[in-house]
């Protein structure tokens, strides 16, 4: 028997249409269940076992899906193909109540672990795209969050996550977002290396949100046409939010306009803004042509936070920043041991940063 033939039989997959009952798997095999337009996503997500896979077929589906098994991966047929929109909106299920697509939720002592979506489209939600909640190693790639109500891609209370060739776009507040948790007031929590990387932004409020977290990298991405596009938020509590790193992102033209909010002024032309921070680095990133009047305007911008606290200790160096309004690097802040070194620009506040 060659190689090939011992994986294939060590490795069973059973493929089951979603309705019709999968096939008996024996202890080790993993089943594949194929959803059709017309048919149900969720019935297939509450029958499969960890370590099992969804495809979704290509089409149109409208319903909610809530995934609370861990090691699922929930397959779409590619961005273009397969897309999950808004259902019946009286469904007895709270993630559609909450107006998701997609809830990935676990609890506090038990959290789902190792789930993937992937190669699909969420769109038009009063929510969100996708929501997380208690998950560790959750993994999003190469989905797309377009025109939701909140945010795209959401999470809180969540370790190890990975996102990854998303594209986010047009929706009502940030295109990615992650937080410590959006409900209660507490200090920041260690996201244990997660990671935003090689992800498309354009047409949100923000880009991309990491609000009281540390422990996360947000690397290779591009954002334009947003009104602010990288958002790394702290407050007064305890633990600081900080300790990330931005790296390599193309952050270009993000002109649009957005009002003011009970907490925030108007936002435009905010290229990568530090708003209560510590200990975060940034580098080698590219920040050109963001233009506007707001308090948050310039190309990377040291701001204290609402509440009043200062970054501290962050690092803003071998960046190129150029075309930005009204300034290019500005230290807007009262901190101390911000350092801004080797940065390529023309006009910082205050002058002599360049």
């Amino acid at each position: 028997m060659t190689k090939r033939q011992i994986a294939l039989v060590a490795c069973t997959v059973a493929l089951a249409a979603s309705g019709l009952g999968a096939a008996t798997p024996s202890a080790h095999s993993r089943t594949v269940h194929l959803v059709k337009p017309g048919a149900s996503i969720q019935k297939a997500v509450d029958a499969a076992k960890p370590g099992d896979t969804i495809i979704l077929s290509p089409g149109t589906y409208r319903e909610s899906v809530r995934i609370t098994t861990s090691g699922l991966t929930l397959r779409g047929s590619g961005l273009s193909a397969t897309a999950i929109v808004p259902g019946d909106a009286a469904a007895d299920d709270a993630c559609a109540k909450a107006g998701h697509g997609i809830c990935v939720t676990g609890t506090e002592s038990r959290p789902v672990e190792g789930v993937t979506v992937r190669s699909l489209t969420l769109r038009g939600f009063t929510g969100n795209g996708l929501w997380a909640s208690r998950t560790d190693r959750l993994t999003v790639h190469k989905v797309r969050a377009d025109k939701n109500g909140k945010w795209g891609i959401a999470q809180e209370r969540s370790v190890r996550g990975v996102f990854s060739h998303n594209i986010a776009r047009n929706n009502a507040d940030a295109g990615l977002f992650l937080a410590n948790t959006t409900d209660t007031e507490q200090g920041a929590t260690d996201a244990e290396g997660t990671v935003l990387t090689h992800n498309t932004l354009s047409g949100n409020r923000i880009g991309i949100t990491v609000r009281r977290l540390r422990n996360v990298t947000v690397a290779h991405n591009e954002a334009t046409g947003n009104c602010a596009a990288v958002f790394v938020v702290g407050d007064e509590s305890k633990p600081r939010a900080g300790a990330m790193t931005l790296r390599r992102n193309n952050i270009h033209s993000n002109n649009k306009y957005c009002p003011k909010t009970p907490r925030l002024p108007f936002l435009q032309g905010s290229g990568i803004v530090l708003t209560g921070a510590e200990e975060t680095v940034v580098e080698k990133n590219r920040v050109v042509d963001n233009v506007g009047t707001s308090p948050l305007s310039g190309g990377i911008v040291l701001f204290k936070s609402f509440v009043g606290v200062p970054n501290e200790q962050n690092a803003i160096r071998d960046n190129v920043v150029m075309s930005n309004s009204p300034a290019d690097l500005a230290n807007r802040d009262i901190g101390q041991g911000n350092t801004f070194t080797r940065n390529t620009c023309t006009l910082s506040e205050p002058a002599g940063m360049c």
